[in-house]
């Protein structure tokens, strides 16, 4: 992996961490600042799973896999010629996947403060690293799809 592909993990991973630094460092826990009301809050919660809580408790299961994944992520690209496209997904993926392994080890679970509601349901609350593994996740996909498309 290249020199500025490093740079932009650590840079996604600092606004990560930062965001979730200052959400506990100005609100307390489950306190809940309406930005947009019915639509979007800041709520500080905390969370030891994924989402919707699955797999709680389960701390080391998550560092071993997302620190298996950041892996498997820099020898892929290391390896690998890949598009811009799928590269941006992959730094996405593994910058979202190492900013919660930093929670995990630092706080035993993840901070999280991006609360929605869409069309009347809570979606689960998350954070930025989160939304990193998302976007990363859901621009790989349709890269491969449309890499695909374009090879036959």
């Amino acid at each position: 992996m290249k020199a500025r592909n490093y740079l932009s993990i650590i840079l996604l991973v600092v606004i990560d961490q930062l965001t979730k630094i200052y959400i506990d460092s100005v609100m307390t826990l489950h306190q809940s600042i309406k930005v947009i009301d019915g639509f979007f809050h800041i709520t500080y919660t905390r969370n030891t799973g994924a989402a919707w809580s699955m797999l709680e408790g389960q701390k080391y299961f998550f560092i071993i896999a997302a620190l298996a994944a950041v892996a498997v992520i820099a020898v892929y690209l290391h390896k690998n010629k890949v598009s811009l496209w799928e590269k941006t997904g992959l730094i996405l993926i593994a910058s979202g996947a190492f900013g919660n392994v930093i929670d995990r080890l630092r706080l035993g679970e993840v901070i999280d403060f991006l609360d929605f509601y869409i069309f009347g349901y809570d979606f689960p609350v998350f954070n930025f690293a989160d939304c990193c593994i998302t976007v990363g996740s859901i621009i790989v996909v349709l890269t491969v799809l449309l890499e695909r498309k374009e090879q036959q």
